[in-house]
């Protein structure tokens, strides 16, 4: 990923000095249990570990550049480490395959990133909460279509937001634990050359689980999983943005963007304030949508494994969780900083004479006694009335005959007080959040 979207501690995670560094520790932790079993001296696994070190950049260039000859990673690899640790390293790797190495090393840099995303993903349902109960009770119009239909209150939307994250935390703690998997089975998953015991051990001590049972690889449906929650939480994230960019147009001004001292919208235009963030986000969406199906694409693999999923586990990989790390701390920024205007939220709410109060007319009516049918056509009537003549929507139906028939002037009213209609905001808060949080 480019270094434009890369934040340090995700990134960190997929250089090649943090992926051989672990390749040295899957090897190394091969080697002890190894010895355990009897496979290989104890000595020769004592005196491995401590002619261990911390991989260098330099020790990087060095496996690279035998790459660039050998056409293999984990032989270079493997060519490094006994030109560093001298004839003790011929024990290395062991009745193992590269896969043993290359799939449970992936499954470490997977559980770590999918770590972060739980953190990132934390921050931002608190600053989302945060948001919500500031503005439990800021009226807004709600809208159905792209159209008026009855208020809402701001704090409504974003404890929507908030539940839909959640979920995705529950999914990405369930992704993050079927991709925490490893495999030391030898070519075809057969151990014919290493008990399970090996496996089990490294597998232990790397914080993963053994596979229960692999060929060659473990199995690309994990990975799958995973890539694929990644999408849906990017499809959130793209949800929440669309909706921002839709609050700050002009003509509807309600939610916008956070404009810092000396930034610009346009090179060209110097009144324009862009939502630049939510923009971003919903083409980062885009790509993590992409990344899944390349996941998905990798499952089905030739018999015990071929490697056509190499490639792209090797973009997909940083990629992906890069720039999810990257989504979720931006639009923490963006929902903890964005700007509220609820003196336009309530002109905006007022905007249509009262035409978002017509249900509450409507059942009133019903309630009397009248048919629905026919309450539904009267409301509709003055409802089209007002639409066309600008007049508010209260004033036609007190001269409605029809209407002042069944309905006093203060059950009319009622119908049109905003107080009434958002009566349960407090029990769905509730619901929603639980218990508020402490100040």
């Amino acid at each position: 990923m480019i270094p434009r979207y890369t934040r340090e501690a995700m990134g960190q995670i997929w250089t090649d000095r943090t992926r051989f560094q672990i390749w040295m520790e899957v090897e190394l932790f091969a080697a002890e249990a190894m010895a355990q079993a009897g496979l290989i001296p104890d000595d020769v696994a004592k005196k491995l570990r401590d002619s261990a070190w911390e991989i260098t950049d330099r020790d990087t260039d060095e496996i690279l550049k035998i790459e660039s000859v050998t056409r293999h990673d984990v032989i270079a690899f493997l060519t490094h480490l006994e030109r560093r640790m001298g004839p003790e390293a011929r024990y290395l790797h062991m009745g193992m395959t590269s896969s043993d190495v290359l799939d449970t090393a992936l499954a470490v840099q997977l559980k770590r990133a999918g770590d972060l995303l739980q953190t990132d993903l934390d921050e931002l349902q608190k600053a989302v909460r945060a948001q919500a109960e500031r503005h439990k009770n800021t009226q807004m119009v709600g809208r159905t279509h792209g159209i008026h239909a009855e208020p809402t209150t701001f704090g409504l939307v974003l404890a929507v937001w908030y539940q839909e994250l959640g979920r995705h935390r529950r999914r990405l703690e369930a992704a993050r634990e079927s991709v925490a998997t490893g495999k030391c089975s030898g070519a075809v998953g057969t151990f014919s050359h290493l008990p399970l015991s090996v496996e089990e051990k490294v597998c232990r001590r790397l914080g993963l689980a053994p596979a229960p049972i692999s060929n060659q690889v473990v199995q690309r449906d994990r990975h799958a999983e995973f890539f694929c929650t990644l999408a849906n939480l990017g499809a959130t994230i793209e949800k929440i943005s669309v909706n921002i960019r839709h609050f700050q147009r002009t003509e509807v001004g309600e939610v916008s963007e956070s404009f810092k001292k000396g930034q610009r919208g346009s090179s060209a235009m110097p009144h324009k304030k862009n939502p630049i963030g939510t923009e971003n986000l919903t083409g980062v969406a885009r790509l993590l949508r992409s990344y899944a199906m390349a996941a998905l694409e990798n499952v089905a693999l030739w018999h015990e494994r071929d490697i056509s999923h190499s490639s792209v586990e090797r973009v997909i990989g940083p990629d992906a969780t890069i720039l999810c790390d990257y989504a979720l701390a931006r639009m923490t920024r963006i929902v903890s900083g964005m700007v509220v205007d609820t003196e336009r939220m309530q002109r905006n709410l007022e905007l249509t004479g009262g035409l978002v109060y017509s249900q509450g007319v409507l059942l009133a009516l019903v309630q009397t006694g009248m048919k629905r049918e026919q309450a539904y056509a009267v409301v509709q009537k003055n409802a089209l009335e007002s639409w066309d003549t600008k007049k508010p929507l209260k004033d036609l139906l007190l001269l409605d005959r029809q209407v002042v028939e069944q309905l006093s002037k203060e059950r009319i009213e009622r119908c049109f007080d905003p107080a009434v209609v958002l009566s349960r905001t407090d029990e769905i808060f509730k619901r929603a959040f639980g218990e508020p949080q402490a100040q």
